[in-house]
């Protein structure tokens, strides 16, 4: 696996298991909602993740974006599809998007390489 998507995967993993595992009754909630957010429904999932990966990139969050990256790439969208997304994100959210949109692109070209191994 990429070392980029390998590291972030198991950091987020290894993370995301203390804070569920605090038991905390709106953080279970807010996750819980977070999932159901990205089901199908009148927007297909696809959809709905490059939504939130268009988001991502203008809130500057680059775990959020490595997020979305990963569940698009899951969902078959294409890169033509997602430079789309980094061209509206960078439309709304301006230039200072671009280095996250350089990271995206880095995480996206690691996702891709993983496909064909």
């Amino acid at each position: 696996m990429g070392n980029l998507v390998e590291e972030f995967g198991a950091y987020r993993a290894k993370m995301n298991e203390k804070i569920l595992a605090a038991d905390n009754k709106v953080l279970k909630r807010i996750y819980s909602l977070d999932t159901l957010t990205y089901q199908d429904g009148a927007l297909g999932a696809n959809v709905k993740e490059m939504l939130g990966l268009a988001t991502s990139l203008v809130l500057r969050c680059d775990d959020c974006v490595k997020y979305h990256l990963e569940k698009c790439h899951e969902l078959n969208v294409t890169s033509e599809q997602i430079f789309e997304v980094f061209s509206i994100a960078n439309v709304v959210g301006g230039t200072i998007c671009i280095p996250h949109t350089r990271r995206a692109v880095e995480y996206w070209e690691e996702l891709n390489n993983l496909k064909k191994d």
